[in-house]
């Protein structure tokens, strides 16, 4: 029964070093990246506007108008999860970019305030306000407001779209213009607060903590090996 006790032991001690090393394997092209606002932000790009940090939030100060928005990230960034807490504090339109190709070519999820809805646009060349309806999305559950957090979410998986606010799914739709692309914040005549912006999924580097080999998988590896 010892002999027996002691070969399940390092059967399941063995399991769990191949279930660590999928892991591994997995955290090489699956990540997160994460900007909170708590300090100088130099990698995001502005496309128009006048976007600076106060008190630890990202705004775009000139309350110009058409589609002020900076972006973040790698053109070829596809199947993602990007979100963000977005606070309009003043004006109507504020949302979060996904899979732009360029300053003029990107997908807007934004939150309209008067209308207590959300709508879903493609902006094209040549020009900062040529852009298409996607969407108009009734809210769902949520109160739409100035001077009010909102979870924004959105998830882009082939092109397939689910759009949310606060946990709640506010629609799910499909286009396949733009397959991938950086992210960004946006507003239109409005100041509007930015915080936690996250993006996850595949091919995103940038979070993953690298696995040291004292006491990880190659110790135990070798331990596990040295006691057969």
């Amino acid at each position: 029964m010892k002999t027996v006790r002691i070969v399940i032991q390092r059967l399941i001690a063995l399991a769990l070093v191949m279930l660590g090393v999928s892991l591994v394997s997995q955290s090489s092209w699956a990540g997160t990246q994460l900007w909170d606002f708590e300090k100088d932000v130099k990698d995001w790009k502005v496309a128009n506007g006048d976007w600076k940090i106060e008190g630890g939030f990202y705004k775009e100060t000139s309350g110009a108008v058409p589609a002020m928005h900076s972006l973040i990230g790698e053109d070829n960034w596809d199947d993602y999860v990007v979100e963000a807490k977005i606070r309009l504090d003043q004006g109507n339109w504020a949302g979060l970019v996904f899979r732009a190709q360029s300053e003029f070519e990107y997908y807007i999820y934004y939150m309209n305030v008067p209308d207590n809805k959300s709508e879903l646009w493609r902006h094209t060349k040549p020009a900062f306000d040529s852009r298409a309806n996607i969407s108009q999305i009734p809210a769902v559950d949520v109160k739409i407001a100035n001077n009010e957090w909102l979870n924004v979410k959105v998830v882009a998986q082939g092109k397939t779209l689910q759009l949310w606010i606060n946990g709640k799914l506010q629609h799910e739709d499909t286009d396949d213009a733009y397959p991938a692309g950086q992210i960004g914040a946006w507003v239109w005549d409005t100041g509007a607060s930015f915080d936690d912006v996250k993006v996850s999924g595949a091919g995103i580097a940038g979070s993953v903590t690298p696995v040291q080999p004292k006491g990880k998988l190659a110790t135990s590896w070798g331990k596990i090996k040295g006691n057969y």
